[in-house]
């Protein structure tokens, strides 16, 4: 192919040529940025990202008519005319070129003109489907937007809010013998890079033969996969695996897998809901103390409950004591059993709810609930108080925003009503001591699970137990070691205000 016109390149000035260089640089780093040749003479160079374009308009009629026409293209306003699309743009700016880039334009760069052909094929409706809802991670404010389980949908939608060139795809095949897609996603220049090495190595040691679901490769990868806490945070929103890598963390996402791992986390990052954000501070606040505080009760009241019946009655006052003796009065069973008994009944109710459908799942445990409940009692196989207890741990437990720690909790709750049972308080205290032990020994990526409490970094708790307004969260989270602390200035709000 050898194109003829006055409006040859007769050079680019050098500052041009560096920076046009260093757009296609960077954006070569993501596994979805195709760039490649319509002929072998590589005087037309076609460059975009996969994940932010439309295919079929690209196989279909673009290079089409590229393939048909380019013989007859002598200038580069003959190959607007020639192309069937409306949205198409001449450029020499390397910042605008950059910017069509990210939003889904075909840039076609001719060895011969000095000007770049930008053509939008965007294909702005990928992902904003009806069945892309969220979930499990519900809220009532904020978007409702989650992942599917196409790979090259996610990515659009972490690229269609995140359009920046510093945002880093980088594929691997994972699985013998599903060869399954699994992308590391991260933003170049705040990510420490000992982190994505970490996600890349590791991923590339995993050893198995088919991936059905990114819960496997959580598996694979974590630091400790004997512990009963998730080590890395799985989630299906898009915000909350985007506000994961703008605080520096690893996204990792696989093909047919809806819900997306990030990384490394802390245990306090299970507790926080994207809503908080959405709130005045004051209330986001008050909602995620809420939230701690229900996760503490819902772990320990059983227990105490065990321990104070077993061998520690002196500890209630005399008003309460003789509604406990009443409402144990005809219960055949020590408070052990009894506990056991309704903790897996409600299991028993939780589960079947979860596996029937939604609304026979909904009746199931609201019924299933009272009519168990209320024969229990009248039977005498438990006592009112310890059903009201179980039955505020059951909801307690439910304000988790993540599934998993939910399921953690709901697990500990029986080795603690055992050591209750055998031993009292003390016991409780050696359980606690144990959990502790166990949190303190985790780490997620290399980094402490427990941090910033352990190790302590104070300057890390604006973001932690409370949600601190947004003149306090300008920075960076320093246990995650990011290139750059500095997320944005809000100085600069507040000077605007006062000009106006």
């Amino acid at each position: 192919m050898r194109l003829q016109s006055n409006e040859r390149n007769s050079g680019e000035t050098k500052k041009e040529t560096k920076s046009i260089t260093s757009i296609f640089q960077q954006a070569a780093k993501s596994s979805d940025f195709h760039q490649f040749s319509l002929s072998e003479e590589q005087d037309l160079t076609i460059s975009y990202y996969k994940s932010m374009v439309d295919s079929d308009k690209i196989n279909n009629l673009l290079l089409p008519a590229l393939q048909e026409h380019y013989k007859k293209i002598s200038t580069i306003n003959d190959v607007k005319k020639l192309i069937p699309f409306e949205d198409v743009e001449v450029t020499t700016d390397p910042v605008d070129l950059e910017k069509k880039l990210i939003k889904g334009y075909v840039i076609l760069e001719f060895s011969y003109f000095k000007r770049f052909l930008a053509i939008n094929v965007e294909n702005s409706n990928l992902g904003y489907r009806e069945n892309n809802d969220t979930e499990n991670e519900f809220s009532v404010i904020g978007p409702k937007v989650g992942f599917v389980e196409d790979l090259s949908t996610n990515l659009h939608l972490i690229r269609k809010k995140l359009p920046i060139p510093e945002l880093v795809f980088e594929e691997i095949k994972v699985g013998s013998m599903s060869k399954t897609e699994v992308v590391i996603a991260y933003i170049d220049g705040i990510t420490n890079p000992e982190y994505i090495e970490t996600a890349r190595q590791r991923l590339e040691n995993v050893d198995f033969d088919v991936i059905f679901d990114n819960s496997i490769i959580d598996q694979l990868i974590s630091d400790n996969s004997n512990s009963p806490f998730p080590i890395f945070l799985s989630t299906e929103r898009t915000d909350r695996v985007v506000y994961a890598m703008i605080n520096g963390q690893v996204a990792i996402l696989s093909n047919g897998s809806p819900y997306i791992i990030t990384g490394p986390t802390t245990i306090l990052d299970f507790f926080i809901s994207p809503e908080d954000y959405f709130l005045n501070w004051v209330l986001g606040s008050f909602f995620r103390i809420i939230r701690i505080m229900s996760v503490i009760f819902s772990l320990f009241a059983t227990p105490i409950y065990v321990a104070i019946l077993t061998f520690h009655y002196e500890v209630l006052p005399d008003d309460l004591l003789q509604p406990l003796i009443s409402s144990r009065a005809h219960v055949p069973f020590p408070p052990m059993w009894e506990a056991i008994f309704l903790e897996t009944t409600i299991e028993l109710l939780r589960e079947a709810g979860a596996r029937l459908p939604t609304k026979i799942g909904q009746t199931l445990g609201i019924v299933g609930g009272i009519v168990i409940g209320q024969a229990s009692v009248q039977a005498a196989l438990t006592s009112n108080i310890l059903l009201i207890i179980v039955s505020l741990s059951a909801l307690a437990s439910f304000t988790t925003p993540i599934f998993k720690m939910s399921n953690a909790i709901r697990l500990l709750r029986f080795p603690l009503i055992l050591l209750a049972a055998f031993m009292g308080g003390f016991g409780i205290i050696i359980g606690f001591v144990l959990i502790l032990g166990h949190l303190l020994k985790l780490k997620s990526l290399g980094n402490p699970y427990m941090v910033p409490l352990y190790p302590f970094r104070i300057k890390s708790f604006s973001d932690t137990f409370i949600r601190s307004p947004y003149q306090f969260t300008t920075t960076r989270s320093s246990f995650l070691r990011p290139l750059s602390l500095k997320r944005y200035n809000p100085k600069k709000n507040k000077d605007d205000r006062h000009e106006e």
